[in-house]
């Protein structure tokens, strides 16, 4: 009955484990991405109108973090 038991508990923790390594990742993608808009920003306001030509390989860059790196929530993870 305690083997069982046992057996259980470990797999909960995990399961909690990697649950949590996921969040983290999902929390450091979203954090480079606003680090990128944030440079996306100073770029914009330095460049002024020309921002156009002089700041879009990173606004492409950060359109594609904005799809690949949405947060996720542990539902998500555990199904």
């Amino acid at each position: 009955m305690s083997n069982n038991r046992e057996e259980t508990y470990a797999k909960v923790k995990a399961q909690l484990e990697q649950r949590e390594h996921v969040l983290r990742e999902s929390w450091v993608k979203a954090m480079e991405a606003r680090l990128v808009q944030e440079e996306l920003g100073k770029c914009q306001k330095g460049e002024g109108v020309n921002h156009y030509e002089n700041c879009k390989w990173l606004a492409d860059k950060y359109l594609g973090m904005l799809k690949e790196n949405r947060l996720k929530g542990y539902r998500r993870i555990d199904v």
